[in-house]
């Protein structure tokens, strides 16, 4: 867990992916890495998803691939023998939780509510997904939430574009950022590579601005 969200940390942003043919994984997976952000988040949400995992982990060794999107453990099982380092879930399910733990994996489940931020602390997590952010107030909502769980890190996903991510990183309890608009999804399904290129690098360059 550590070294990941060291990496998370460190890199600030994670490109939310919805992939539709496994045969976009790599050239995606290195235009993320041309544009100075070797890391991705491939969602569960088509039937691509583990195949897409496993090219990039093959082709492209140096990226941090997490799976989005797992409802199951079932799917979290397929995601971490396909090669994702990391699980993200939409909401908070205990047994995708507990498998993830009892199984060493990586997982950050979606909470907005301080209950649900109490079910994770109980479950021992201290670092969480955020969603949907913007719809639920955006950063003033997740500073009110975040306020009493002083040991609490969120990745705030849902909603959010470039011009949200100073609001969002300059709060301490932001661990790193997730978004889709870096990734669009007819980007990748026609090939436009380079507009995924440069729209990450905007994106790296913005939280490079903000120190």
């Amino acid at each position: 867990m550590s070294d990941v969200l060291e990496r998370l940390r460190s890199l600030r942003l994670v490109p939310v992916v919805v992939i539709d043919d496994a045969e976009a994984a790599v050239p995606l997976a290195r235009a993320l890495v041309d544009g100075g952000l070797p890391c991705a988040e491939i969602t569960f949400r088509t039937a691509a998803a583990a195949e897409a995992i496993r090219r990039i982990t093959v082709d492209v060794p140096d990226m941090l691939v997490g799976a989005g999107t797992v409802l199951s453990p079932e799917q979290a099982r397929t995601a971490a023998a396909a090669g994702a380092t990391f699980i993200v879930s939409p909401g908070f399910n205990p047994r995708v939780v507990d498998h993830c733990n009892d199984a060493g994996i990586p997982i950050f489940p979606g909470v907005c509510t301080p209950t649900e931020v109490e079910s994770a602390l109980d479950r021992g997590l201290r670092t969480v997904k955020f969603f949907p952010a913007e719809a639920m107030g955006g950063i003033g909502y997740l500073k009110a939430i975040a306020a009493p769980y002083a040991d609490v890190e969120f990745i705030p996903t849902g909603g959010i574009g470039l011009e949200q991510l100073p609001a969002y990183l300059s709060f301490r309890r932001v661990a790193a950022v997730g978004g889709s608009w870096m990734v669009s999804r007819e980007w990748i399904t026609s090939g436009a590579f380079d507009r995924v290129r440069d729209a990450v690098a905007a994106a790296v360059d913005a939280t490079r601005n903000l120190g």
